[in-house]
């Protein structure tokens, strides 16, 4: 109980690029002691999967390799995608024990895998012991396929790092945002993280989690669009969306080719709302947005614009400091691609 737990380096392992974040506790806040950023080579990782094992280590490896700053091997990463399972689901209520011994065979019908092939885990999210229950309890249930788990902890092994806990990226972005900005009691704010290959919804109301997916696409949707349109390589087309100046082509050209990839994604993220508010009868009160695809020209206008809430980027040092003499990074700069790995460097071993 008065044991001072073991930090972890926060490792999010995304289709373009590893980021490892340490922190340490100061006071009542934390401040970062360590960031690495490294790329990972094109189609290394395919919609979550990860196909070169060997590129993602090395790229894991480099972020390490002569930085004394970090402290510890081991790790906390992160999933998403179509081999993670978030519901919500109501089952009668029954003690903690009960629940532990009966959550496999109650969890059977609401997952789209066969049970001995994935990792389950839950949270009791209202025991239904309260003077207004209808004997049922809520339980948030999350199960991700133990191949995936294997894969990723696998290339985090080969890179000479020890993987002790692997979350599941939109719960790490809420780890980062109620860290910063604590809890709002009342509304429903969106996480939204916008990755190279999918973006992370994550509906957020108090200190509950009410409503995730993943949408399989992102940044990567761009560059393949504008790539074909105007004829471009793909390193080059990369360089055009972030407003790279490149020969052959200019931003100019590059904006409708953006603006109508944006008006694809906004129709898939608008599909995740319309679920949300028919299953819940409620609406969302902002969003607040991260990921580095999120800074595409003209996406946060486009996404306020569309759906009539206020939207903000994600400021994950907002109360997580940071010295910039020390770093020789400025937090600025990265920005809201940071969120993940800062919530996955939150949590500590020995975490459930």
């Amino acid at each position: 109980m008065f044991r001072k737990s073991r930090a972890l380096v926060g490792l999010d392992i995304g289709s373009s690029v590893v980021k490892a974040v340490e922190l340490k506790a100061v006071g009542k806040g934390f401040r970062v002691t360590a960031f690495g950023t490294e790329p990972v080579p094109p189609d290394s990782i395919v919609d979550g999967a990860i196909i070169d094992a060997g590129a993602v280590a090395e790229a894991i490896r480099q972020i390490f390799e002569g930085n004394e700053a970090f402290t510890t091997k081991d790790v906390c990463a992160s999933l998403s995608g179509s081999a993670v399972i978030v519901k919500k689901i109501s089952l009668p209520v029954m003690t903690a024990s009960e629940l532990d011994e009966s959550i496999y065979w109650e969890a059977e019908q609401y997952i789209p895998f066969e049970i001995h092939d994935v990792n389950l885990d839950y949270q009791i999210l209202d025991a239904g012991t309260g003077p207004e229950s209808s004997g049922t309890m809520d339980v948030l249930l999350v199960a991700v396929k133990k191949e995936k788990i294997g894969d990723y902890s696998g290339v985090i092994a080969m890179a000479g790092r020890t993987p002790v806990i692997v979350d599941v990226d939109a719960f790490a972005l809420q780890n980062a945002y109620e860290v910063n900005y604590g809890l709002e009691l009342g509304k429903s704010v969106v996480l939204l993280n916008v990755g190279a290959s999918a973006i992370n919804v994550n509906i957020v109301q108090g200190d509950q989690s009410v409503f995730t997916r993943d949408i399989p696409t992102g940044g990567n949707a761009y560059t393949e669009a504008i790539q074909k349109d105007l004829d471009l390589a793909f390193d080059a087309a990369d360089a055009l969306k972030r407003g790279v100046p490149i020969d052959g082509a200019t931003f100019e050209e590059a904006q409708p080719v953006i603006r109508a990839v944006t008006e694809s994604v906004l129709l898939e993220i608008q599909k995740t709302f319309d679920f949300f508010s028919a299953a819940s009868l409620n609406q969302f009160d902002r969003i607040v947005l991260s990921g580095g695809a999120s800074r595409i020209d003209g996406f946060k206008e486009m996404l306020e614009a569309r759906f009539g809430v206020a939207v903000e980027e994600f400021d994950p040092f907002r109360t997580v400091t940071w010295d910039v003499k020390a770093m020789d990074v400025d937090p600025i700069e990265i920005g809201s691609s940071a969120a993940v790995a800062i919530g996955l460097a939150l949590r500590r071993v020995g975490d459930r």
